[in-house]
């Protein structure tokens, strides 16, 4: 299968990336951070997460977030939610767009959530109701489907069960993610090749955390099997707690830098990618986790 001649990349910083900082980042910031982003040129940003604060205590000011954003016509801002009030949250914030998450593994839905995938993914039937009767963008993310912290291999037809539950939900685009970083390539292309079977190519997208460093591997594999859209954060924002050592999610500028070189169309400026990647990198106090990004500012000073 050829290459895609241009992908969508979805950025995820201002939600999956930050929300595993342990300092609470000021509503100033994310908003900052949104904005610049969107002027970059991304059409799509998961902005908010409409959580429970005890939970996710970084999260807890989605709404003002959503209410500071400087809205850009065309761009699409997601808000995670995961039940119902939740979701009335995201609708009262104006989201255009509601992601709703379940597990490819057992033990990780058991552990997390306690309750089984089908339970969890049930959980959602209201939720996803709901979106489509407000005429919202609906999101299912599957987690841990390149491997688990708990039971190890996942089997692809674990992944295909969930993406078909998602399917009959009627999820606009479901996220096949890669939550520990533990993916490799020729894992990928089974992965991705078995899900093309039951919902169409061209809204699946691949979400990859770098913690084994297969990140930009594994992005290149899916657009062989002509995966079109693709999940990252900005200076490689992002963690996860399942997975020690892990470096969260791919940098966006890695990513941009990986399809420019392949001559791909994503219709984002990498230089002010790789200026914002350096402002939230400084605002929240951390290392730039980006490769390119670092490489790209060197050889600009």
């Amino acid at each position: 299968m050829s290459l895609p001649r241009a992908v969508k990349i979805v950025e995820v910083g201002p939600r999956d990336g930050l929300q595993n900082e342990k300092e609470f980042v000021p509503t100033a910031v994310k908003v900052e951070l949104v904005d610049r982003l969107s002027g970059a040129g991304f059409k799509n940003i998961e902005t908010a997460s409409f959580v429970s604060p005890k939970w996710v205590p970084q999260m807890a000011d989605g709404a003002e977030v959503m209410a500071g954003i400087a809205r850009k016509p065309g761009t699409i801002y997601s808000a995670l939610t995961p039940n119902l009030k939740g979701y009335e949250g995201a609708l009262a914030a104006h989201a255009d767009e509601i992601v709703i998450f379940g597990a490819a593994s057992e033990a990780f839905s058991q552990k997390n959530i306690n309750c089984s995938i089908a339970e969890s993914i049930a959980r959602f039937e209201p939720v996803a109701r709901a979106a489509k009767d407000n005429g919202l963008r609906l999101r299912g993310s599957v987690s841990c489907a390149l491997g688990c912290p708990y039971q190890g291999d996942v089997a692809v037809l674990a992944v295909v069960d969930v993406v078909q539950r998602f399917a009959d939900l009627g999820c606009d685009e479901i996220d096949i993610a890669d939550t520990i970083g533990v993916g490799t390539p020729k894992h990928t292309r089974e992965v991705f090749s078995a899900v093309t079977k039951v919902f169409p190519r061209e809204r699946l997208s691949g979400h990859f955390h770098d913690t084994y460093g297969q990140a930009v591997a594994n992005i290149y594999a899916s657009l062989l099997e002509g995966i079109e859209i693709f999940h990252a954060s900005v200076a490689g924002l992002g963690g996860c707690p399942y997975a020690v050592g892990a470096t969260g999610n791919v940098a966006t500028e890695d990513v941009l830098y990986l399809m420019h070189g392949l001559g791909i169309e994503t219709g984002i400026d990498l230089a002010q990618v790789v200026a914002i990647g350096e402002f939230i990198s400084s605002s929240i106090g951390r290392t730039n986790a980006s490769r390119a990004g670092r490489a790209l500012l060197a050889k600009a000073r």
